[in-house]
């Protein structure tokens, strides 16, 4: 039972919710490229707002984790680890692929046929995507991970399993992936902090709170400089 301000950065989305004891209370989000550092305290104080309520009021802060964008993570996680250390309040975070999944897999598509997998992806440029794959129960099936796409990938799973893959790093593999009849892909799928409530309030019911002063986000892979092309 707690009030838990939750905050996702991962990608070009960025997503601000306020929930109580599992349930919304408000949301703020936007995905019109990364503009993180410009929406997120304002999101913040406007979801505190419309609740009439004080930074104090919380329970715990919960960041999405990664993988993703390394600037939008480190904006979301800073944000976080620093609202936690000002109030003195628990920090949790959630993987930002079992979050998508989870918001997939709860919404209308838990109704699908019997055997199938979900696969939320994470643009990591050219043909790379951040990924993992969960089944109908949640449980992992392949872990997170770096995967760089090409015919052969997922074969194994594909040959036994119908995969819904979604996410802003399932189209550019949709021309090759959907090759295959079990390949299934899901349109206008993005991470939002709305899919971490029930997470976020499992995780705090569970007292599994990390670490504030050594917390950093799981990038998965270090960052590369290059010319700014409105991403990162």
């Amino acid at each position: 039972m707690a009030l838990i301000l939750c905050i996702e950065t991962a990608t070009t989305v960025c997503s601000v919710v306020l929930a109580k004891d599992g349930k919304l209370i408000s949301i703020r989000e936007i995905n019109k490229g990364y503009t993180h550092a410009e929406n997120i305290t304002i999101f913040i104080d406007e979801v505190l707002k419309e609740a009439k309520l004080k930074p104090t009021d919380i329970d715990a802060v919960c960041v999405s984790k990664g993988p993703g964008s390394y600037t939008g993570l480190r904006i979301g996680v800073s944000t976080a680890k620093g609202l936690c250390y000002a109030l003195d309040k628990p920090l949790l975070s959630i993987n930002s692929l079992f979050s998508m999944a989870e918001g997939v897999r709860n919404s209308q598509f838990s109704i699908l046929n019997s055997q199938f997998c979900f696969c939320p992806m994470i643009d990591a440029r050219r043909m790379e995507v951040y990924c993992a794959i969960y089944n109908q129960s949640g449980a992992e099936v392949k872990p997170t991970c770096a995967e760089i796409i090409d015919e052969n990938s997922f074969a194994d799973l594909l040959s036994k399993n119908k995969i819904y893959f979604f996410g802003d790093g399932a189209e550019k593999c949709k021309a090759i992936l959907s090759k295959h009849k079990n390949a299934v892909f899901v349109s206008d799928i993005f991470p939002s902090a709305k899919n971490m409530i029930k997470l976020a309030e499992e995780k705090y019911n569970q007292k599994q709170f990390e670490d504030v002063a050594y917390f950093e986000p799981y990038y998965l892979k270090e960052f590369i400089a290059g010319k700014k092309k409105g991403s990162e």
